[in-house]
């Protein structure tokens, strides 16, 4: 047997093998679950106006405007106890304001909220104006060298543990199916190859949890595969299910005991599902993620919501419908938080047991992932900020990735 060719695997469960392709017939629990609670969701559309219903922000992942917690914000957030929040360049003004941020937001919550950020160094990093990028996925991937890989999970861990943060969205599993195409993912990538991504993202994401951060895969199935911006539009790609099996979920399924959180991509695969985009896809979360793959208990979120991929085609409070029903067990606003309160309405309109089996497994990820930041000391601040410096001086970065890179995705 070739070295790590048991890597490219699926196990073969029982799960496995009761749905390895999609065309059997169409009777697993969750097709029948997710019919039924479609049904139930249409009658009580029916016979209840959503403006009656109590709110339901508990599958939230929301955004903030600013580097300070608004009035408006405060208020909104203590009133739906979102699960979680997300940073952005926008909200990072300085180490110590970040962490004021942080405890803030935690101050708010009633159960430990999920705080998070887009970390991957290189061009996709917040705290850029606060403190050294770590070097970038394809820089690292260059030199094949595993302990500077490893340094680099390591550090961002301790930054971002030190500024309050405690799941970092990060690292990019997709492959770079189109290195030159404007879809979001250049100079993100760690490779073509899946070997090489299993390689140097697990050493990297095994490092950033060693120091107390989940890490969250993504963008399943195969982000890598658009040939679009999903910032702007939604891409469509021509993959079968074959196709995927044999490359792009290699990552996932060989790093599955090591993934905390997978984030799915807004890319359409109408060979797979010909009627939802993968973020909102059933046959892809439910059947395919969740029982074909076993990420049954994984914790599974859509990528944000406000980007034009789904704001261009479902209205707000749609979208969280179909990306709950689908099998998410959070939806992720970053930008238009004044939506918010629509969202938690639409969630409320869901079927019980759909809600509380989301709720369920956000509550055991905050058990079992989430800890709690360090204490801050300047000191230790200076210390990783130094490190970080001198790690990326032996990385430049290719300019080309900044310069030809047209996506938003560097810039919020």
């Amino acid at each position: 047997m070739a070295a790590g060719a048991s890597r490219f695997r699926i196990p073969h469960t029982p799960r496995t093998k009761a749905y390895r392709s999609f065309g059997g017939p169409p009777c697993s629990r969750w097709s029948r679950l997710v019919a039924a609670g479609l049904e139930e969701f249409r009658f009580r559309s029916r016979s209840r106006p959503l403006d009656s219903l109590m709110p339901d922000g508990s599958l939230l992942l929301l955004g903030l405007s600013g580097p300070e917690l608004t009035p408006k914000e405060a208020a909104l957030f203590r009133k739906l106890q979102p699960a979680g929040y997300i940073l952005f360049t926008r909200n990072i003004a300085s180490p110590q304001q970040t962490r004021k941020l942080t405890d803030d937001l935690r101050g708010l919550s009633t159960d430990t909220p999920i705080i998070a950020i887009d970390q991957e160094g290189g061009r996709v990093t917040r705290t850029r104006e606060i403190a050294p990028a770590a070097p970038s996925a394809p820089a690292l991937a260059a030199r094949k060298d595993l302990g500077k890989i490893a340094d680099a999970g390591a550090l961002t861990g301790d930054l971002l543990r030190l500024l309050g943060f405690n799941l970092n969205f990060a690292p990019v599993l997709d492959l770079d199916h189109f290195p030159d195409e404007q879809n979001a993912l250049r100079g993100r990538c760690w490779g073509r190859d899946p070997q090489r991504v299993i390689d140097y993202a697990g050493q990297w994401n095994r490092w950033l949890r060693k120091r107390a951060i989940a890490g969250c895969a993504k963008h399943f199935p195969a982000g890598g595969r658009a040939l679009s911006d999903p910032h702007h539009d939604l891409p469509s790609s021509p993959a079968t299910l074959d196709q995927l099996l044999r490359e792009d979920v290699i990552p996932y399924t060989a790093l599955m005991p090591e993934i905390d959180a997978v984030m799915l991509a807004h890319v359409e695969f109408p060979n797979i599902d010909p009627d939802f985009p993968a973020s909102l896809s059933p046959r892809i979360i439910r059947r395919f993620l969740r029982d074909q793959l076993g990420f049954d208990k994984h914790l599974v979120l859509t990528d944000d919501l406000d980007m034009g991929a789904i704001t261009g085609r479902y209205g707000r409070g749609e979208d969280v419908k179909l990306a709950i029903s689908a099998g998410n067990d959070l939806a992720m606003i970053c930008h238009r938080t004044d939506t918010a309160e629509t969202a938690a309405r639409a969630i409320a309109e869901l079927p019980h047991w759909m809600t509380e089996e989301a709720r369920e497994r956000i509550e055991r990820f905050r058990r079992r992932k989430l800890h709690a930041p360090l204490t801050w000391s300047d000191n230790k601040w200076a210390g990783t900020c130094a490190a970080l410096e001198k790690l990326a001086a032996e990385f430049p970065e290719d300019p080309g990735h900044e310069t030809a890179a047209a996506s938003p995705v560097a810039e919020y």
